[in-house]
């Protein structure tokens, strides 16, 4: 337990909750809290999201959420879904996570006990150093196969695709030349980084591109 640790804190109403607390690990897998969370070493951290980082989210958690059920590849899990990618370690809540078929054990009741295989991240104002520093290393060294980090803020917007190396090192994949990036992680799902930046990017459109309208037909016709 932790010296500070005070769950009456936790209880606090979302509209009074400060942005940092202490508590125990457990304590916050039952907190029912605000905006993005986040618990490293006893402290947690709230992060207030914005439109233009939820647009995107929503965006990715569709398309995503929508291959992976078509390809029967595995699941799309999104904040406040915990994942604790190190045994011990910070307890994350990403954007937008994939765990491929092969890993679907990792998901428990309460979190997801391991790495996510991709791991998307959407910067925020108070989210863009630790996206691109502490939780970089984080995930690189838990082995979280592919990392995005998507910056969505006006005149800011950039994307950067890392994936591990043989040396368990991330290495950062250009954009093709035709502004699209190919994961590794979910073979045949591709996306053009422009829809990223669209005012409503329009999801089913852009799985229509991904995988064909053959493929897509035959999946609207197999939802009846």
């Amino acid at each position: 337990m932790e010296a500070t640790s005070a769950l009456s804190q936790a209880n606090i109403p979302a509209t009074q909750a400060p942005a940092r607390l202490r508590m125990t690990y457990d304590e916050f897998l039952k907190w029912e809290h605000p905006g993005i969370a986040e618990w490293v070493d006893g402290e947690v951290t709230v992060v207030a999201v914005k439109n233009d980082h939820q647009r995107v989210v929503d965006f990715l958690i569709q398309v995503i959420g929508l291959y992976l059920r078509i390809m029967m590849m595995g699941v799309v899990r999104s904040a406040p879904f915990v994942m604790r990618a190190i045994p011990n370690g910070p307890g994350r809540e990403p954007d937008v996570m994939v765990v491929t078929s092969d890993h679907l054990d990792r998901i428990t009741h309460d979190q997801l006990d391991g790495p996510a295989d991709l791991v998307i991240e959407v910067v925020s104002e108070e989210s863009v150093s630790h996206d691109r520093s502490e939780k970089f290393y984080e995930y690189q060294d838990a082995g979280v196969r592919e990392y995005w980090v998507i910056d969505p803020r006006p005149n800011r917007q950039r994307a950067d695709f890392y994936v591990l190396d043989t040396s368990g090192r991330y290495r950062p994949v250009p954009i093709a030349d035709d502004g699209t990036y190919h994961s590794t992680v979910l073979p045949g799902f591709w996306l053009d980084v422009d829809w990223l930046w669209a005012e409503e990017p329009d999801a089913l459109k852009a799985l229509a591109h991904i995988i064909g309208p053959d493929k897509m037909a035959e999946a609207m016709r197999s939802a009846r």
